[in-house]
């Protein structure tokens, strides 16, 4: 029986699916549009639109809730900057969390959800695993071709 049992494996171990998924909102948010296999689309749509949710809220709270969609960025990266060396530019978690603030959100202030879109596109054909494109609603679809 699957009883509260909420979200698909794919195939990994927690933490693993946990890096996937924001390894992905990462992609989506920074890019706007990614394709990848329909399963995987499915279990990101919550996952960003918890974040663009949090997004719209706009407050630290939210802010700081809604980094642990995307990876942390530079931590622990410091230590290996020497004295006159500039510190690491900031890594796509972080980009990712200022356009979801600065950008994403604004963008959504008045639609009440459904912030993505998935559009399925067939199957692969080196090991027939349907694929799809998942992508923010408020682009204009361009032709596949």
């Amino acid at each position: 029986m699957r009883h509260r049992v909420a979200h698909k494996k794919l195939g990994r171990s927690t933490p693993h699916r946990l890096s996937l998924l924001r390894n992905l909102a990462t992609s989506l948010i920074l890019n706007e549009r990614i394709v990848t296999t329909l399963p995987k689309a499915k279990e990101l749509r919550p996952f960003v639109e918890r974040a663009i949710t949090l997004g719209r809220r706009g407050d630290l709270h939210a802010r700081r809730l809604a980094a642990t969609y995307f990876h942390a960025g530079n931590s622990g990266r410091m230590s290996d900057v020497g004295r006159k060396q500039t510190p690491p530019a900031a890594e796509a978690g972080v980009k990712a969390l200022s356009k979801l603030f600065s950008e994403v959100a604004k963008r959504f202030e008045t639609r009440p959800g459904g912030y993505t879109r998935i559009v399925k596109l067939g199957y692969r054909r080196g090991d027939g695993a349907e694929v799809a494109i998942i992508e923010l609603v408020d682009q204009k679809p361009e032709p596949l071709a």
